[in-house]
């Protein structure tokens, strides 16, 4: 049996979507808060639940029994984030450390984790943490896949870091000029899914990306020609981003701030040796901005 830990969020339900149209048998540990439209989601796809809570030791050995295979896309980072309650620490760390520890413990095959891209090297909390856990789990002797993902173009393709193609506007990360992977998180779903059975993914890094390295610039031409509008466009300058970063002390803000940080410095991924060896399709930005174009109302 398959655990998924992380089963309520964008990439957790998609993966859980993807394992049960396989007729894999899928567990998911949900915390008890969990919104109840979610988790009736889950049941209607035929995913068995569990109450458990990653920051709570003991919730494992019970979760984990009779599993072969983990997959954890979670973190407190963005939606869930109380600073000392549920937080980069105690989750993204502690958590994630205690998680291994006991998957190792109760004789887990392959345990696949869901990181950032090795791009991604400046030091901010967020990115200090993910490094930490993908050495622990390195060194747990239990076999492993660190998936390694660009930017998801939901996300920063998207009103939720100003980048609000619906309304014209866009705020751009330094000067919009550095090529990035953007990559569906649908696509990294797939390669979560595809990970459990492909060899080529056991004790394995992927660097994920997209069909395409596109710079913030050329994402904005694509939704321009989709839209049929000129954006108009801001840049937040990467000398405001580093100052930025060295004024707040909050973890997720600073991560946040971080992460803008590397988009402004982009994110080279040339995807051809993985797809070599993943038969998996690309989601293109075109694509994506179709489908947003397709979602707004009529008279948007």
């Amino acid at each position: 049996m398959i655990l998924v830990i992380g089963s309520t969020g964008m990439v957790g339900s998609e993966v859980c979507r993807l394992l049960t149209s396989k007729n894999l048998p899928v567990r998911a540990m949900v915390r008890s808060s969990s919104d109840i439209s979610k988790k009736n989601n889950l049941k209607d796809l035929g995913v068995q639940l569990m109450d458990g809570d990653i920051r709570e030791k003991t919730t494992f050995p019970k979760i984990l029994e009779g599993i072969t295979t983990v997959i954890t896309t979670i973190s407190a980072m963005p939606f869930s984030y109380v600073p000392g309650e549920n937080d980069l620490r105690k989750v993204d760390e502690e958590g994630m450390f205690n998680l291994i520890d006991e998957a190792k413990k109760a004789g887990v095959k392959h345990f696949i984790y869901t990181s950032f891209s090795k791009n991604f090297d400046f030091a901010f909390p967020l990115s200090i943490t993910k490094r930490k856990v993908e050495k622990h789990l390195q060194n747990s002797g239990m076999n492993y896949t660190i998936l390694r993902p660009s930017c998801f173009m939901e996300v920063w393709l998207s009103p939720a870091v100003g980048f609000d193609a619906m309304n014209g506007k866009v705020n751009l990360c330094g000067d919009g000029t550095k090529p990035i992977a953007y990559i569906s998180f649908k696509d990294v779903a797939k390669f979560a899914v595809e990970s459990v059975s492909n060899p080529y993914a056991l004790n394995a890094e992927l660097e994920l990306g997209g069909p395409e390295n596109l710079s913030q610039l050329e994402a904005v031409k694509i939704f321009e020609e989709v839209f049929q509008k000129k954006m108009e466009i801001q840049h937040i300058q990467l000398e405001a981003l580093m100052a930025q970063l060295n004024s707040v002390e909050d973890g997720m803000q600073k991560s946040f701030t971080g992460l803008m940080i590397c988009v402004a410095e982009g994110d080279l991924i040339d995807m051809k040796e993985v797809l070599r060896k993943f038969q998996i399709g690309l989601t293109s930005v075109t694509e994506y901005a179709k489908s947003v174009a397709v979602a707004q109302p009529a008279h948007a």
